[in-house]
């Protein structure tokens, strides 16, 4: 069975035999970079207005303006803009390990680099030690910023960074994640292969990592290759 698509203003579309409707995350490793960037682009404009229909300052309906990019109050006459939420994403590294951790929702045995959103008043480098000793108790020095990633799931900025991990015993946050472990330099590097070469059966034990699309992918494979450090 379809499910119901609507456009930016909400309303349902009526359901078209001819179109097959395919997930984002589907589609995005399928097509190149700048048309990914657009789809991105109108992938989080689309749920920020199915999310944002009511002015957050007095609750009135509000009107699309500005050929989407905007929605106005016609009662406070306020603007309103497509939000971007800021989330940082780390590979905290010690010597020739570094620690991935594994989340509730993963299937099988995927591994990531750990992540969190930014709190109010944070500094992206504090942001990083705060989000690895959360979730690892693993505590950080020097922090270095690699890339970034716009995440359209609805709207995160993913900026990816390597972190100097100063200490090694792992007390992991069981509201965050399921697992978290050390993996040598090689490990990553033969991960990073299999990870490039297709999705893994999610019933496999063999530890993995998202594929190429992924910014996580991206900070592996550069650690793990040499290509960066802290």
């Amino acid at each position: 069975m379809r499910s119901a698509v609507a456009d930016a203003t909400g309303t349902e579309l009526p359901p078209d035999p001819a179109v097959e409707n395919i997930d984002v995350r589907t589609l995005a490793p399928l097509i190149a970079g700048p048309e990914a960037a657009i789809l991105a682009e109108a992938r989080s404009v689309v749920d920020w207005h199915a999310r944002h229909r009511f002015c957050a300052q007095c609750g009135t309906p509000s009107v699309v303006a500005a050929g989407g990019w905007t929605r106005h109050c016609p009662a406070c006459k306020a603007h309103h803009f497509p939000r971007v939420d800021p989330v940082v994403i780390m590979l905290a590294v010690r010597g020739e390990s570094a620690l991935l951790g594994r989340g509730r929702r993963r299937p099988g045995a995927r591994f990531s680099c750990l992540a969190g959103f930014m709190e109010p008043g944070e500094t992206l480098e504090d942001a990083v030690r705060r989000e690895v000793r959360e979730e690892s108790g693993i505590r950080c020095g020097r922090v270095r910023y690699l890339a970034s990633q716009p995440w359209p799931f609805p709207s995160t900025l993913m900026m990816g960074f390597l972190a100097e991990a100063l200490s090694e015993e792992i007390t992991v946050d069981p509201e965050e994640l399921v697992e978290a472990r050390w993996f040598d330099r090689e490990e990553i590097r033969d991960m990073v292969a299999r990870a490039a070469a297709g999705d893994p059966d999610p019933a496999t034990t063999i530890p993995s990592l998202p594929g190429p699309v992924a910014i996580a992918h991206q900070i592996c494979r550069r650690w793990a290759s040499g290509l960066d450090s802290v």
